[in-house]
C-alpha cells in the first residue's frame, strides 16, 4: 500500500469514529438488572436486559461467572424472560423463575452445567421464592385460586366488579427441593393411568404445603438464618393504598403458628435478619399516615423475644429501605444529591458510615455468606451500569463491559450544575452539551423532567426513554434535566418543599435553570422546548398554561387538573397528602396547583403522549388538556398508545413515542417538518 492512501486513510478515521445512533439502537441497548452472589463469593449471576423487535418484549434472561471469571449467559427462554436468580446455599444449584408455558415457576440447575427443570407445577404460578436455609426446600409466594363463584356469577350475570372489593391475596407456601427428582429421566405419577407407573418407575414430584392463611396477603419475606421461622409483611389485600397499613409477623415452620411482630398504624416494611436470627431489620413510618409519601421511613431493628425496638441510622436524612444485614454490618445504597453510595450501619451503635463510593452509584448488590465479598451493579456518570466484585477492603473489579455498547456513539457530556430557585431554595440539575461545544454561541435548549416526583436524574452518556437527547445534542443545543423540588436525594425538607406547592414551585426551579443559563449567554431563549413524562409530565403541562417562553411542550402522561386526578387515580393518598386536603375540603388549592385553571392562557403548541389503560394518571387527564387547548386554538396533538398503562413498556411503542417527540420539537423548535418512517427499517 503507497504512503499517500496510508494517509488517506489516517485522515478518514476520526470522522467515522464517532456517530449518532438511531433510535433504535438506543431502545436495544442492553441493561444490567440485579446481583447475586453465592455464600463462598465464588459464583455470581445477575440479570441482563435485551430487546426483542420480533415478539416487542423486552426480554431478561441470566448471565453467569465463576471465580471472577468472564461472564456468559445461562439462561435462554425464548418466549419469556428468566429473573430472580438465587444459588443454593451449598452453591452447587442456580433457582431462577421462569415462565416456560406454564407461568412462573421456580427452575432449577446445575451450576456445573445442565439443562433448566421446573421444581413447582403451580396453576397459579410463583410470585416471589427463597432456598431454605439447608438448602432442602423452597419458600415461596403465590395467589390464592381464583373464586369459583365468580365464575358462576359471570355465567348469569356477565362481568361486573365491585371497586376496591375484589382481589386476590397471595400467601406462603414451602415445597420440598429433592435433586433426585431433577433428573428427566425420572417420570411424574399419574393418579389415574396405573400402567404408566409400572411402565415408568415413576416417582411422584413433591407438593407444596401451606403456611399462612388469613385474611390478609403476603408482600414480602425473609427465612431466619436458623431455619426455624419466617418473619414476613403483610396488609388487608393488594390494592396499592394497603400499604399504609402493612405490618410484620413471625411464623414457624414447626407448627405455622403465627404471630404479630410489629405493628405500628402506619406502613411497616420487612428488611432483614440479624445473622444470629435474634433480631430483626425493619423500616416504618410508625403512626404517619398523613405525609408518608414525602417525609423519611426509619430504620429499626427489633428483638425476637423481647420485642424491644431501637432506632438505626438516625441521622441518615433519605427515605430507607434496600438493607441487608451481614456479618460485618448492615448495608444499603441510598441517593445521596446525584451519587448514590453504599452505606454500612455499625448494628451496635447505629451509626452509618459511607462504605463505598466509587463507582459514583451503586444499586443492587449481594454479600456472600460471611460479608466478606460483595458484588453489585453501578456506574460512574460515562458508564452503563456495569457488574462488579470485590472484597470488602480491595477496590472493586469490573467483570462486564456494557459501556462498550456506545463506544463508536456520540454519547451525552454530563455535567452537575445548581442554582437558586425564586424562593431561595437551591436547585441542582444535569446540563448536557453537544460534542463540540462552544462557549461563544447561545443554544437552542431542551428541558427534560423526570418524574415522581421523588425520581431524581443523574450524569448518564445515554439519556433518553421516549426523548431522542442524543440526537437533539447533535443536532446542536443543549439539554438540562432539573431534579426539582421533591426529587430524591436531597432530604426530607427539600421533599418537603411540594407540600400544598405543587406545580407553582416545580416551575420557579425550572424556570430559574433556564434563566440561570440564559444570564450566562448559553442559550437562545428564542428556541426551547419543555417535556416530561408522569409528574414531568404534570410540570410540563403546567408550563404550558402558566408561561409562553416555549417553543413546543411535551405533556406525557401527565396530571392536568388535581380534582379529575384525585377521583381516578389508584393512588387517592397521594394527592391529599401533597395538597394537604380533598377537593371538597379545599378546592382553592386544587386550583392552584392544575395546569386547568390556567387553559385561557395556553399559547405553546403541546403534543400530549397517554397510555389507554392508565391507572396512575388516568387518561381523563389527558383528554381534558387537549380539549381545553383545542378550545384556545393551540396547536395540540393527542397520542394514545393502545393497551398500555402508565409507561410505555414495549420497544416498538417506544420508538413511536420517540419519533412522536422527534417530529413536534423539529417543528416547533427548527421549523423542519418530519416524516415518520413507514415499513420495517432496512
Amino acid at each position: 500500500m503507497n504512503r499517500s492512501i496510508i494517509l488517506l486513510l489516517v485522515i478518514s478515521i476520526p470522522a467515522f469514529s464517532q456517530r449518532v445512533p438511531t433510535f433504535e439502537e438506543v431502545i436495544s441497548l442492553r441493561s444490567v438488572g440485579g446481583v447475586t452472589l453465592s455464600a463462598d463469593g465464588k459464583q455470581l449471576a445477575y440479570t441482563v436486559q435485551t430487546t426483542d423487535w420480533n415478539d416487542n418484549r423486552y426480554d431478561t434472561e441470566i448471565w453467569y461467572s465463576r471465580d471472577g471469571a468472564s461472564p456468559y449467559q445461562l439462561t435462554n427462554n425464548s418466549k419469556n424472560s428468566s429473573t430472580a436468580p438465587l444459588f443454593s446455599p451449598d452453591g452447587k444449584w442456580i433457582s431462577f423463575l421462569s415462565d416456560r408455558g406454564n407461568k412462573n415457576q421456580i427452575n432449577i440447575m446445575r451450576t456445573d452445567g445442565g439443562e433448566a427443570r421446573a421444581v413447582t407445577h403451580e396453576e397459579e404460578g410463583v410470585s416471589s421464592y427463597d432456598w431454605h436455609p439447608d438448602g432442602k426446600s423452597f419458600v415461596f409466594v403465590k395467589p390464592e385460586k381464583e373464586d369459583k363463584t365468580k365464575k358462576d356469577r359471570e355465567k348469569r350475570y356477565g362481568a361486573f366488579e365491585a371497586d376496591d372489593k375484589e382481589f386476590t391475596v397471595s400467601h406462603l407456601w414451602q415445597i420440598e427441593f429433592k435433586p433426585d427428582m431433577i433428573d428427566p429421566a425420572e417420570f411424574p405419577c399419574y393418579e389415574k393411568v396405573d400402567s404408566l407407573k409400572v411402565k415408568a418407575g415413576c416417582k411422584e414430584f413433591p407438593k407444596a404445603k401451606r403456611i399462612t392463611e388469613g385474611k390478609f396477603t403476603v408482600t414480602g419475606f425473609s427465612i431466619a438464618p436458623d431455619g426455624l421461622k419466617i418473619a414476613f409483611g403483610h396488609q388487608p389485600n393488594p390494592l396499592i393504598n394497603s400499604f399504609l397499613r402493612s405490618d410484620i409477623s413471625l411464623v414457624t415452620l414447626a407448627d405455622n403458628k403465627i404471630t404479630p411482630l410489629v405493628t405500628n398504624p402506619s406502613s411497616d416494611a420487612l428488611e432483614d435478619w440479624s445473622p444470629d436470627s435474634k433480631e430483626i431489620l425493619f423500616t416504618s413510618n410508625l403512626a404517619d399516615t398523613t405525609s408518608n409519601f414525602y417525609t423519611n421511613s426509619k430504620l429499626f431493628a427489633i428483638t425476637i423475644e423481647t420485642k424491644a425496638t431501637r432506632q438505626l441510622a438516625k441521622s441518615l436524612d433519605e427515605d430507607l429501605g434496600g438493607f441487608t444485614w451481614e456479618r460485618t454490618g448492615i448495608y444499603a445504597s441510598v441517593w445521596n444529591k446525584t451519587q448514590r453510595p453504599l452505606y454500612r450501619i455499625d448494628p451496635v451503635s447505629g451509626v452509618h458510615t459511607v462504605f463505598r463510593n466509587s463507582p459514583d452509584q451503586i444499586f443492587s448488590f449481594s454479600f456472600s455468606g460471611d460479608g466478606q465479598t460483595f458484588a453489585f451493579a453501578g456506574r460512574n456518570g460515562d458508564q452503563l451500569n456495569e457488574v462488579f466484585i470485590s472484597s470488602i477492603t480491595n477496590s472493586p473489579k469490573q467483570l462486564t463491559d456494557l459501556t462498550s455498547q456506545t463506544k463508536d456513539w456520540n454519547v451525552a457530556q454530563s455535567e452537575v450544575i445548581s442554582w437558586k430557585s425564586k424562593d431561595g431554595a437551591n436547585i441542582e440539575g444535569v446540563l448536557h452539551k453537544p460534542k463540540n461545544y462552544d462557549p461563544s454561541k447561545k443554544y437552542p435548549l431542551m428541558v427534560v423532567i423526570h418524574g415522581g416526583p421523588t425520581g431524581i436524574d443523574t450524569p448518564t452518556p445515554v439519556p433518553g426513554y421516549v426523548y431522542p437527547v442524543l440526537q437533539w445534542l447533535d443536532k446542536g443545543c443543549l439539554v438540562l434535566r432539573p431534579n426539582y423540588r421533591g426529587s430524591a436525594g436531597y432530604g426530607e425538607a427539600f421533599r418537603s418543599l411540594n407540600v400544598k406547592n405543587l406545580g407553582v414551585g416545580d416551575m420557579w426551579d425550572v424556570m430559574s435553570g433556564v434563566d440561570y443559563l440564559d444570564k450566562k449567554g448559553m442559550i437562545d431563549k428564542t428556541k426551547m422546548g419543555s417535556m416530561g413524562w408522569s409528574q414531568g409530565g404534570y410540570i410540563s403541562a403546567f408550563l404550558t398554561t402558566n408561561t409562553d417562553v416555549f417553543k413546543a411542550i411535551s405533556v406525557g402522561a401527565g396530571i392536568s387538573n388535581w380534582m379529575t386526578y384525585y377521583v381516578n387515580t389508584d393512588i387517592h393518598p397521594f394527592t391529599r397528602q401533597y395538597l394537604k386536603a380533598t377537593p371538597w375540603s379545599d378546592e382553592s388549592i386544587y386550583k392552584k396547583t392544575s395546569p386547568m385553571t390556567n387553559i385561557n392562557k395556553a399559547k405553546t403548541p403541546t403534543l400530549i403522549q397517554h397510555g389507554e389503560f392508565d391507572k396512575r394518571v388516568p387518561i381523563a387527564n389527558a383528554y381534558e388538556l387537549a380539549q381545553g387547548l383545542r378550545d384556545k386554538n393551540v396547536p395540540t396533538e393527542l397520542i394514545v398508545y393502545k393497551g398500555f398503562g402508565h409507561g410505555i413498556t414495549k420497544p416498538k411503542e417506544r420508538l413511536a413515542a420517540t419519533w412522536h417527540n422527534w417530529q413536534w420539537f423539529n417543528k416547533y423548535v427548527w421549523g423542519e417538518n418530519v416524516e415518520m418512517p413507514l415499513g420495517e427499517k432496512k
